[in-house]
């Protein structure tokens, strides 16, 4: 058995997800020639990954990277809570209280029309 060592893990946004998926659907997966010409066999795991990823992914992979940098500059702001704000690009004041229901600190009125406001910018 061949195992694999890890070398590095980030979090990605599902914009990003979707252009690294969509990248290597060219390229990857398991080929079958068929007279002549090359079919790709897609397997299930990555199909159904696509398919999540366009079906919600919102923007691209840099306009979600820079809105992470920006609300990254807010007070109270985690990436973990940043890349979340990024794939579900908050409209209102209660899906942001949502996001940080499980958070161990209450935003401001202050500290959400900050987030609001980084989100319209890039919607």
């Amino acid at each position: 058995m061949i195992v694999k060592e890890v070398l590095n893990e980030s979090v990605l946004t599902l914009a990003e997800a979707k252009e690294i998926l969509t990248l290597q659907m060219t390229g990857g997966g398991e080929t079958k020639k068929k007279e002549g010409e090359e079919e790709v066999e897609i397997r299930y795991e990555r199909r159904k990954a696509t398919e999540h990823t366009t079906k919600f992914a919102k923007g691209s992979a840099k306009e979600s990277r820079a809105l992470i940098s920006e609300l990254l500059g807010l007070a109270k702001m985690k990436e973990g809570i940043a890349i979340r704000i990024a794939d579900l690009m908050p409209k209102s004041p209660n899906e942001v209280r949502a996001i940080y229901a499980k958070e161990r600190f209450t935003l401001t009125e202050a500290d959400i029309e900050g987030i609001l406001d980084c989100v319209a910018k890039y919607e």
